[in-house]
C-alpha cells in the first residue's frame, strides 16, 4: 500500500536508515554513552516474570510504552542480548515511520524531489542525533503519531484516530495532533464523522489504560502525577535563559536530580517553568485556532500537526534530547520552501542536541561549562525559530487572470 508509486525511492530511504542505524554502534556515537535501557530491561523482565506494572514495581511511563519493554524481554535474555532486540525494535519501528510518511507524502501529492528529499532526511537524522535515537523508546510513539497522521491525510481518518489514541497510550505529544485534525475532519467530513472518530481515539486510549487503573489506580496515578510535577529540566528553554545568565552573568544555578533528571531548582526556575506552561498552552490554543478557521486542506493538517509537536518540545519545562525524534517524521513532510527551511532548522537543532548529548552532557549538568550551556541556548532558539517558520502566514497569491 505504501510502496507502490515509488518503490525505488522507499527502498533507498529503508536501505540508507540500516546504514544510519549501524553507524551508531561505531566510533564516537559509543562515547559516553548514556542508556536508558538498562531501566526498560528491567522493566520487561518483571512483566515476563508476570509481574504487574504499578501495581508489583513502580514504571513512569504510560501503559502504551510497555510492549516495547516487554517485547525483547521475551525468553528473558541477559542484557547485552536484551538491548540487541530493542534495537531491532525500534529499528522496525523507524522503518515503519518511512512506509508512513511515503504513504502521506503519496496522499499530498508530494513530488518526487520532496519525496527523495524527505525520505533521506529521516534515514539519515539519527547520524545527526546521535546515539540516543537506539537507546530510548520514543520511535515507537513517533511511528504511532506519523501512521495516524498519515492515514487521516489519506482517508482513513477512523484508523488514524485509533492510532493517535494508541500514541496517546504510549507518550503524550501524539494527542496533539487529535485537535487540528479533528477540525479537519468536521469540515471536510462533517461534525457526526469527527465525533466518531474522536470515540475511536478514546476507546483505543481506554482499551489499554483502563485495565491498569483497576488493577493498580494508584500506581498508574502516581506514575502521572510524578511526571506532570516535574521542575525545570535544565535543556528546557526556561533553562536555557538561566544557563545564557549563567556565562554572561555569573548567576548562581543549583542543579539536582530528580524525576529521572536533572533539573535547575530555586524560585527563579519554579517561576520561569510556570511561564514556559502558559507560552505552551497560548501556543497551542492558538495553533489549534488556526486550525479551526483556516481552509481545511491535507497540507495544513501536517503542517498544524507538526506545529504542535514543535510547540510542545519547544515550551515544555521538560526537553529531554529524545524529544528530538518525535519531530524528525513530521517536519519534512511540510511542503515547499516552508518545508526546506524547516527542514534545515531541524538539522541544525538535532545537530547542536548531539553537540553536548550525550558526550558532553556531564560537562553541562555537574560544571555548566561554556561550550555545551551554549548548545542548549542556540538549540532552543533554533526550535522556536522552526516554529514561527512553521507557523508565518506565506505570501498571498495572486489571482488568476481570465
Amino acid at each position: 500500500m505504501f510502496v507502490r508509486r515509488r518503490p525505488n525511492v522507499v527502498y533507498v530511504a529503508l536501505a540508507a536508515l540500516l546504514l544510519s542505524f549501524t553507524l551508531l554502534h561505531f566510533g564516537f556515537y559509543q562515547h559516553r554513552l548514556i542508556r536508558d535501557t538498562f531501566e526498560y530491561h528491567r522493566f520487561g523482565t518483571a512483566m515476563v516474570d508476570g509481574k504487574i506494572p504499578y501495581r508489583d514495581f513502580r514504571v513512569e511511563y504510560p501503559p502504551g510504552a510497555l510492549p516495547a519493554f516487554a517485547i525483547p524481554a521475551i525468553g528473558k535474555p541477559g542484557f547485552d542480548r536484551y538491548e540487541s532486540w530493542f534495537q531491532v525494535l525500534m529499528g522496525l519501528c523507524a522503518g515503519a515511520c518511512v512506509l508512513a510518511m511515503a504513504y502521506a507524502l503519496r496522499s499530498l501529492r508530494a513530488s518526487r524531489e520532496h519525496m527523495v528529499a524527505a525520505l533521506l532526511f529521516f534515514a539519515l537524522a539519527p547520524l545527526v542525533l546521535g546515539s540516543v535515537i537506539i537507546y530510548r523508546y520514543d520511535l515507537w510513539p513517533a511511528a504511532l503519531a506519523v501512521i495516524g497522521l498519515a492515514a487521516i491525510v489519506g482517508g482513513r481518518q477512523r484508523l488514524g484516530f485509533g492510532v493517535l489514541g494508541l500514541g496517546f497510550a504510549a507518550k503524550v505529544f501524539p494527542v496533539l495532533i487529535v485537535p487540528p485534525a479533528v477540525a479537519y475532519v468536521w469540515r471536510t467530513r462533517g461534525r457526526r464523522e469527527a465525533l466518531v472518530c474522536l470515540a475511536w481515539a478514546a476507546g483505543v486510549v481506554a482499551a489499554v489504560v483502563v485495565p491498569f487503573l483497576v488493577l493498580s489506580p494508584d500506581g498508574l496515578w502516581s506514575s502521572i502525577s510524578r511526571q506532570a510535577s516535574r521542575p525545570l529540566q535544565i535543556e528546557s528553554l526556561g533553562s536555557a535563559v538561566l544557563l545564557a545568565a549563567h556565562q554572561v552573568g555569573g548567576l548562581d544555578l543549583d542543579v539536582v536530580t530528580s524525576h529521572g533528571s536533572q533539573n535547575i531548582a530555586g524560585s527563579l526556575p519554579d517561576a520561569l517553568a510556570a511561564v514556559e506552561s502558559v507560552l505552551l498552552v497560548a501556543a497551542l490554543l492558538g495553533i489549534w485556532t488556526l486550525a479551526a478557521i483556516a481552509p481545511p486542506t491535507p497540507d495544513r493538517l501536517v503542517r498544524y500537526a507538526a506545529a504542535s509537536v514543535t510547540a510542545f518540545v519547544a515550551f515544555g519545562k521538560v526537553l529531554s534530547p529524545q524529544f528530538m525524534i518525535w519531530l524528525i517524521p513530521l517536519v519534512p513532510l511540510v511542503r515547499g520552501k516552508r518545508g526546506l527551511v524547516a527542514s534545515a532548522l531541524l538539522a541544525l537543532a538535532l545537530l547542536l542536541t548531539q553537540l553536548w548529548f550525550p558526550i558532553r552532557y556531564w560537562d553541562l549538568v555537574l560544571h555548566l561549562k561554556a561550550l555545551p550551556s551554549w548548545a542548549v541556548v542556540a538549540r532552543d532558539l533554533v526550535l522556536l525559530a522552526l516554529l514561527a517558520v512553521l507557523l508565518v502566514r506565506g505570501p498571498a497569491r495572486a489571482p488568476a487572470r481570465s
